[in-house]
């Protein structure tokens, strides 16, 4: 049977949030879950799913962009390992989250033990990126990035095409807010490491 794409009436991407905490999803049914099914899935730390469908070709544009500047200074400095928004983590807190762009400490990535009862890894990167799309809420995913920030980022970007803006986020310090700023430097976290928006924004 031919799947039907998870759009909404006006043909935008879509997403849908399905409460499971009374249904005790294990790690192996949510492995399972995201095997059979042709969307994007994560889960909170309240146990609801967030079930979103594949980007538009303009966010996959802007994604795929962002990837190959991290992965090339990621590659250059040679410090800790880059992924691309295929990647999900099991947060301390138990969400697991799929950021569009994520770094780690190789100290950390070699020091990550494997869970045989879940197939993905317990980590929080040192540095994640999410990059707004049409189906997203700004307000969600602001509360994703300080998320990230309190289960153990130590920085964040959040690249918000729709206005031209980026947030900073940090720890222990207010998200820093920049409007359609050129460059954004990732020092002193990431060394180096300048995130081009030339490129985003056009």
């Amino acid at each position: 049977m031919a799947k039907v794409p998870f759009v909404t009436e006006e043909g935008k991407p879509a997403r849908a949030v399905i409460n499971v905490e009374s249904v005790g999803l294990t790690p192996e049914q949510f492995f399972r879950l995201c095997c059979d099914n042709e969307a994007r899935i994560e889960l909170t730390a309240q146990k609801e799913l967030i079930i979103m469908s594949p980007t538009n070709a303009e966010t996959a544009r802007q994604n795929a962009q962002i990837t190959y500047q991290l992965t090339r200074w990621a590659n250059e400095n040679g410090t800790g390992v880059a992924c691309d928004s295929n990647a999900l983590y099991t947060l301390p807190n138990g969400a697991k989250r799929s950021p569009d762009a994520s770094w780690t400490k190789k100290s950390r990535w070699n020091a990550r033990k494997r869970d045989p009862k879940d197939q993905f890894d317990l980590l929080c990167p040192d540095f994640v990126l999410e990059l707004w799309s049409p189906s997203d809420r700004l307000k969600t995913v602001r509360a994703k990035m300080l998320e990230y920030i309190a289960n153990g980022a130590q920085l964040g970007f959040l690249v918000y095409p729709h206005k031209r803006q980026v947030w900073i986020y940090r720890p222990n310090q207010e998200a820093q807010q920049l409007d359609d700023p050129i460059v954004v430097s990732g020092d002193p976290e990431l060394p180096g490491f300048a995130l081009d928006l030339r490129e985003i924004w056009r």
